[in-house]
């Protein structure tokens, strides 16, 4: 049997080797910690350039394929040129085109509608409210134009379906409505 004494000695010399041991892992563990905030906002940082590159792309799908965006100049040196009001919820999806020497921008929205501006004038020419929940993209259709000369927008929708409408008679031509869920995107492909 070991002696009180000796288990207090055996205890002390443990303590003293967890200390030291202590000592020279600190210094480690403050590193270990230091270098995973770098990494982390290093990583927020790609992330925050990611989003920009989003908004990049966005911006860079209504201009022509030969120009490039460079975001950041972008940015720094833009300012507001027009502002279209009438939506009265969250705008989800805009689109550019020109049509017979106009400047026009459609929009889609959460309150269920597709409305057409013209950007000289900043006036609405067109509201279409044929989809029954959010619109969640819209674009005009390059097919249309180019196949048949007529300015049609196309929207999609969380109410599961597709519709194209034409901005002169102001009316709805076409519907495709078997999709199972949510239409998040449309795109045009000319071939």
């Amino acid at each position: 049997n070991k002696s009180i004494q000796q288990i207090q000695t055996d205890n002390e010399i443990i303590k003293k080797d967890l200390n030291d041991k202590e000592k020279q892992l600190t210094p480690n563990y403050e590193k270990i910690i230091k270098e995973l905030k770098e990494s982390y906002q290093n990583d927020q940082k790609e992330i925050e350039q990611q989003k920009q590159s989003i908004h990049v792309n966005s911006f860079s799908s209504y201009t022509s394929s030969t120009h490039t965006v460079n975001f950041q100049t972008f940015r720094s040196s833009s300012k507001l040129i027009n502002t279209f009001n009438g939506h009265t919820r969250i705008v989800n999806s805009i689109d550019y085109s020109t049509f017979d020497d106009h400047q026009l921008i459609c929009s889609g929205s959460y309150d269920n509608t597709v409305r057409v501006w013209n950007v000289n004038t900043n006036k609405r020419i067109k509201l279409f409210s044929g989809h029954s929940d959010i619109v969640s993209c819209v674009k005009f259709s390059s097919y249309h134009y180019h196949h048949h000369r007529r300015n049609v927008i196309c929207s999609s929708s969380h109410d599961k379906i597709i519709r194209f409408w034409y901005i002169k008679d102001n009316q709805q031509f076409q519907i495709f409505n078997e999709h199972n869920g949510s239409i998040n995107g449309i795109a045009f492909f000319d071939i």
